[in-house]
């Protein structure tokens, strides 16, 4: 980096002319957006469109994932001056990307908060980008998916966590970060057959016909032989990819609301996403990054680094390069 270029950048996220390249913005200073892209409501022309879901009034244990968005902002910082490794693709220049800020919602009407959200990503959509969304606890992927299924109609599921989150749940209105999937299969809007939750580590008696690949199948056939099974499964169906930060061992991801041990190293992650090149993502979210549980930070940074990871997946397959 030089030194130069350091010193005439600064607060990139609203003086940057452009929605391509990369920033030498000092890490430790200025507006954090995503990757330092530009805010705007503004998003003719671009590509992929980042969004914060400050929502943790879902969880069953410990909240803080409101505070997910802002942390890893914060933490992408570190990520902006340089190519991702390992991709042979760079979305910071070869897609237009943009931070379109947080969901604007009262948090004291937890009730309106679905209707909300899902009519924010449609906005998004309509606009004519893909929406990359930072949690927030993970009953955001229910009203987000919502608004994908209207667009592409039945989605294949892409899913890293410890928990499956298809516990039953038939009480109307009822939000619960352990349930949505369940609802969302009854909606029609994840069509099991094509879908597939990684890393799971706790016990569900009915899975509703999602395919599981466990943790501890994860760690005996090892990355790539999981990222065939994957695209076995999916084929080439518009897919949505969540990722939970707690489908990371909490070794790696202490900051988070329902942490289970046994999970997926960092490496093993990064491989993964990085085998699903060429898939047919549409829309992604990476959820569950509690900061206030994790003083060290490392949890916002994975979260940082998956959102990346995320961003090339959707540029490999639909960026203008």
């Amino acid at each position: 980096m030089g030194l130069q270029k350091a010193l005439e950048e600064v607060d990139t996220a609203i003086t940057r002319g452009s929605f391509n390249g990369h920033s030498h913005e000092a890490t430790f200073s200025g507006i954090t957006s995503f990757l330092r892209r530009p805010y705007t409501k503004n998003i003719t022309g671009v590509d992929l469109a980042i969004t914060g879901i400050p929502f943790d009034s879902a969880v069953t244990n410990r909240p803080g994932t409101r505070f997910g968005p802002r942390a890893i902002r914060e933490a992408s910082a570190l990520q902006t001056c340089d190519a991702p490794y390992g991709w042979g693709v760079d979305p910071m220049v070869d897609i237009a990307m943009a931070d379109y800020g947080d969901l604007a919602w009262d948090y004291a009407n937890v009730a309106d908060f679905p209707r909300v959200l899902e009519a924010h990503i449609t906005g998004i959509l309509d606009q004519g980008a893909a929406c990359l969304c930072l949690g927030g606890d993970h009953f955001i992927t229910y009203p987000i998916m919502k608004a994908h299924a209207a667009k592409y109609g039945s989605l294949a599921l892409v899913q890293f966590d410890a928990h499956c989150d298809t516990w039953p749940d038939n009480t109307p209105g009822r939000l619960d970060h352990g349930t949505m999937f369940y609802k969302a299969i009854k909606d029609g809007i994840v069509d099991v057959k094509r879908s597939v939750q990684i890393g799971i580590r706790t016990s569900n008696e009915d899975p509703l016909g999602v395919n599981w690949i466990d943790a501890t199948e994860c760690h005996r056939i090892g990355p790539d032989a999981v990222v065939d099974r994957i695209k076995n499964i999916i084929g080439d169906h518009p897919t949505y990819v969540t990722f939970d930060i707690d489908a990371l061992d909490p070794a790696y991801a202490p900051g988070t609301g329902t942490p289970v041990w046994g999970g997926l190293a960092s490496w093993q992650a990064a491989a993964m996403l990085r085998g699903l090149a060429g898939i047919n993502v549409v829309g992604m979210d990476v959820v569950e990054v509690s900061p206030p549980y994790d003083t060290t930070g490392a949890t916002a940074i994975a979260g940082a680094h998956v959102a990346m990871e995320l961003a090339c997946l959707w540029a490999v397959r639909h960026g203008r390069g």
